[in-house]
C-alpha cells in the first residue's frame, strides 16, 4: 500500500479501486442476472480491466501533462505582466477560488505577493514527465488491474461455475464496502457509513451499467 499512497493520492486510489471493481461487477452481476454463465467471461472481464488499466494510466499521465502546462503558462503569464499589479492579478485568478472560502483577503493579497517574489527569482522548469509520473501510472494501471483478480479467484479454486460466480459477486461486493470503509480514514465521513455508501454507489451504479447494455 506504501507504494500506492507514495505516487497517487487518496480519491486518485479511491476511483481506480472503484472503477476497477464496478467494471468487473458488470460483467459478474450481468452474468447472474442473465441466468447464464460462459467461462470465458471471466477471461474478458480481467482483460477489459487490464485494457482500461493501461487507457487510464496513459490519461492520468496527460492529466499531468496538462497541469504542468497549466503551471507553465501561468509562470510566462506572470514573467511577462506589464506590472508588478498585474502579475499579483494573474496569480490572483489562478489561487483565489480555493483560498476566499478559508481565508482573510489582507492574507491572500500577502500570499499572492510572496508567490510572485518566489517565481520571479525562480528558473521555470522544463514541461515533461517524471519519473513520479511514470510511477503513478504504473499504480493506476495496477490498481485497476488487481481488483480483477478476486473476481477470477473463485472460478480457479471452486470447481461449479455458478458457486464460483455466486462466490465472485460476493467477494466484489464485500470489497466495495471494504473500500468505502478504509477511505473514510482520509476523511471526516463516519467509516461504517461511507462503506455502505460506496457499497450503495457501486452496485446502482453497476445496474445502470448493465440495464444500459454496458
Amino acid at each position: 500500500m506504501s507504494f500506492f499512497e507514495r505516487f497517487l493520492d487518496p480519491a486518485e486510489s479511491l476511483g481506480e479501486i472503484l472503477f476497477g471493481l464496478i467494471m468487473v461487477l458488470t460483467f459478474t452481476l450481468g452474468a447472474s442476472v442473465a441466468g447464464g454463465w460462459e467461462r470465458g467471461l471471466i477471461l474478458a472481464a480481467v482483460g477489459c480491466n487490464v485494457a482500461w488499466g493501461i487507457i487510464d494510466g496513459a490519461l492520468f499521465l496527460m492529466s499531468r501533462l496538462f497541469e504542468r502546462s497549466r503551471r507553465g503558462r501561468l509562470i510566462r503569464a506572470i514573467r511577462h505582466a506589464p506590472d508588478d499589479a498585474a502579475a499579483v492579478d494573474a496569480i490572483r485568478r489562478e489561487m483565489e477560488p480555493g483560498l476566499e472560502s478559508v481565508t482573510e483577503p489582507a492574507d491572500r493579497e500577502q500570499l499572492y505577493r510572496s508567490v510572485h517574489a518566489l517565481i520571479a527569482r525562480g528558473t521555470p522548469r522544463p514541461v515533461r514527465l517524471q519519473h513520479d509520473d511514470w510511477m503513478g501510472a504504473l499504480a493506476v494501471f495496477l490498481l485497476v488491474t488487481l481488483t480483477a483478480l478476486p473476481a477470477a479467484a473463485p472460478f480457479v479454486v471452486l470447481g461449479d461455475p455458478q458457486l464460483a460466480l455466486r462466490v465472485s459477486n460476493g467477494l466484489l461486493v464485500a470489497l466495495l464496502f471494504v473500500v468505502g470503509y478504509r477511505w473514510a480514514r482520509h476523511t471526516d465521513a463516519n467509516a461504517w457509513g461511507a462503506g455502505f455508501a460506496a457499497l450503495g454507489l457501486g452496485v446502482l451504479l453497476v445496474a445502470v451499467a448493465i440495464a444500459l447494455g454496458g
